[in-house]
C-alpha cells in the first residue's frame, strides 16, 4: 500500500517521500523486513525510539515516531505524531480494511464477569444461527477454530488481523473482552464498536493504574469513545455504572436485579444445579450458579435484545448454555466431596464465589479453599484475598499462584498478614500448588466443598520467568483419584 493512502487525514506530520510503498507494519524491530513501516511505541519498560536504527538496518522504509531522530535519511519516510499509539490504531484498522465496521463488535469491560459475559454472548449468538467470533482471556475463537490467547485484549495489529480473519470467515458478530490496560494503551483505537457492556468495578490492577480513580477512568474511557450509533449497557446496581456513561455519545441502557433499569430480572432460587430466575414474568432455569452469574446472564440478555433478538428466543438459548471453562467449574468428586475451580483472582470475585458456595450448603458441610496471588501484580490485594478466604472457609490453604518473577514465599507472607487472629489455626501454608490441592482433598469429608481459586482455565504455572504445564482441574481430579 502506498504510504500516501495509508496516512491520509491522520494527525501526523510526514518528513520524506510519501510515495513510499509499505508492505507491512510492525512495532517489534525483530519483525521488520524490507518495506516495513516501523512504529516506535513509547513504553514503560522499553521505548521503541531506541530501536529505530535497528529497524532501518532491517529494511524499514517508513518510521512512525513521536521524536524524530537527529539525522533523517532522505530515502526514509518519517511520520511524526504526538499520539503514536492512537495513530497506530487507525493505521492498523486501515491496513486491514476496517474490519470492525463490517461486524457487530461488542466490547465487554469490568473487573469481573468479562469472560463469562463475552463467552455466553458468543455461544448464544451461534445458537441463534449467526457466525461469530470471540476474543477473550480464555481463548480467541472464529466459529469452531480456536486461536490461542495470550492477553485479555490483543495488541492492535493482532486484533485487527484477527477481526479481518473473522470478517473473511463470514462472521457477523464478534464479542470481545476489553481490559483497562487495553484502553489506556490504546489497543482498541481505530475500532468501531456496535455496543459496550459494563459488568462491575472493584479493586484490581492498581499496580498498573496507580490508583482506583485511574482504574475507573480507564474503564470509562472505553464508553467515552463509543459512537452515537452504539449502545452502552451498564450494571445499574454498581454505584459506578452511571459514571461509566456520563460522557458517552452512545445510547444509554442498563440492567439490574435490584433497581429500576431497562432490563430487570429476579433470582428465585440458587443451587448447585443452577439458577432459577424471573425474566419478564417468565420463570427460567439456567445452568450457571451464583448471584454473580445472574448479573452476567442479565447483561447477555440485555445485549442480545438490544442487538435485535427476540426475548423469548434469547431466554431459550441462554437456558441451554454452560459456564465457560474455569468459571465455577465443578470438577470431579470423591466420596460425595464437590470440587470447584474458579478464576477468582480479585477480592470481589473470591468473595462472590465463596458467598455462593456458602449459600449452597445444606447443613454442616465444610468449605475448604485453596488460594494464592500472582506475582508482579497488585500486591495490595494479597492480604484481602487471605482475609476473605478465611472469613468464608472452614479451612484455608494458602499457596502459590503464578509467582512470575517474585519470591513465592514473600507473596505468601503478604497474604498471611491478612489472616484474622481467630482463623490462624484453620490456615495452612503449602507453597507447592499441587501439594496444596492434595492437602485440601485430604482434609475434606463427605459433603464438603473444595474451592481451588485464582487460575481457573489456565493450563500453566509461571515461576522464575518460566511457564510449566499446570492445570488446577487436572490436579484436583488426580487428588480425588488418589483419595478414592
Amino acid at each position: 500500500m502506498l504510504a500516501t493512502d495509508l496516512i491520509a487525514s491522520l494527525p501526523l506530520t510526514p518528513h520524506g517521500p510519501t510515495d513510499a510503498d509499505v508492505s507491512a507494519i510492525a512495532f517489534d524491530s525483530r519483525k521488520v523486513e524490507r518495506g516495513t513501516l516501523f512504529v516506535a511505541l513509547p513504553g514503560t519498560l522499553t521505548d521503541g525510539h531506541a530501536y529505530i536504527d535497528t529497524a532501518l538496518a532491517a529494511g524499514a522504509t517508513a518510521i512512525l515516531c513521536q521524536r524524530l531522530p537527529e539525522t533523517l535519511r532522505p530515502e526514509v519516510l518519517y511520520l511524526q505524531a504526538h499520539d503514536v499509539p492512537g495513530v497506530l490504531g487507525r493505521l492498523a484498522a486501515r491496513w486491514y480494511a476496517e474490519p470492525s465496521k463490517a461486524l457487530h463488535l461488542i466490547g465487554v469491560t469490568g473487573t469481573n464477569g468479562k469472560t463469562t459475559t463475552a463467552t455466553l454472548l458468543f455461544r448464544l449468538f451461534r445458537w441463534l444461527g449467526y457466525r461469530c467470533g470471540l476474543i477473550s482471556t480464555v481463548q480467541n475463537q472464529i466459529e469452531d477454530e480456536v486461536v490461542p490467547s495470550t492477553h485479555t485484549t490483543p495488541d492492535v495489529l493482532t486484533l485487527n488481523a484477527l477481526l479481518a480473519r473473522m470478517k473473511a470467515a463470514g462472521c457477523t458478530h464478534v464479542f470481545m473482552e476489553v481490559s483497562s490496560h487495553a484502553v489506556v494503551q490504546q489497543r482498541i483505537a481505530g475500532l468501531t464498536f456496535a455496543g459496550g457492556i459494563f459488568t462491575n468495578i472493584t479493586h484490581d490492577h492498581l499496580d498498573f493504574h496507580g490508583s482506583f480513580a485511574n482504574y475507573i477512568a480507564a474503564k470509562k474511557g472505553f464508553f467515552d469513545a463509543l459512537p452515537k450509533t452504539a449502545f452502552a449497557l451498564v450494571n445499574a446496581d454498581d454505584p459506578r455504572g452511571r459514571v461509566m456513561v456520563q460522557n458517552t455519545a452512545a445510547r444509554r441502557e442498563s440492567f439490574s436485579l435490584e433497581a429500576a433499569a431497562t432490563f430487570r430480572a429476579r433470582v428465585l432460587a440458587d443451587s448447585i444445579i443452577g439458577l432459577e430466575m424471573e425474566f419478564e414474568q417468565q420463570h427460567v432455569h439456567f445452568q450457571l450458579v451464583g448471584y454473580f452469574n445472574a448479573y452476567n446472564l442479565l447483561a447477555v440478555y440485555g445485549a442480545a435484545v438490544l442487538l435485535g433478538e427476540a426475548p423469548d428466543e434469547v431466554l431459550t438459548g441462554l437456558s441451554a448454555l454452560t459456564p465457560p471453562p474455569g468459571r465455577f467449574e465443578q470438577v470431579g468428586s470423591a466420596g460425595g466431596i464437590t470440587g470447584i475451580v474458579d478464576y477468582a483472582h480479585t477480592p470481589d470475585a473470591l468473595e462472590n464465589v465463596l458467598e455462593t458456595m456458602t449459600a449452597l450448603r445444606l447443613g454442616t458441610e465444610k468449605i475448604i479453599t485453596v488460594v494464592g496471588c500472582g506475582g508482579n501484580r497488585d500486591a495490595a490485594k494479597r492480604p484481602l484475598m487471605a482475609e476473605i478466604a478465611c472469613r468464608f472457609s472452614d479451612a484455608t490453604v494458602l499457596t502459590a499462584d503464578n509467582p512470575r518473577l517474585e519470591d513465592p514465599l514473600s507473596i505468601l507472607a503478604q497474604m498471611q498478614a491478612g489472616v484474622p487472629p481467630d482463623a490462624v489455626q484453620s490456615v495452612e501454608i503449602v507453597p507447592d500448588r499441587r501439594e496444596a490441592i492434595r492437602r485440601a482433598v485430604a482434609l475434606a469429608r463427605t459433603g464438603d466443598l473444595i474451592l481451588v481459586a485464582g487460575k481457573g482455565h489456565e493450563t500453566y504455572q509461571e515461576a522464575a520467568g518460566v511457564k510449566t504445564h499446570f492445570d488446577d482441574r487436572e490436579e484436583l481430579r488426580a487428588a480425588f483419584a488418589e483419595k478414592g
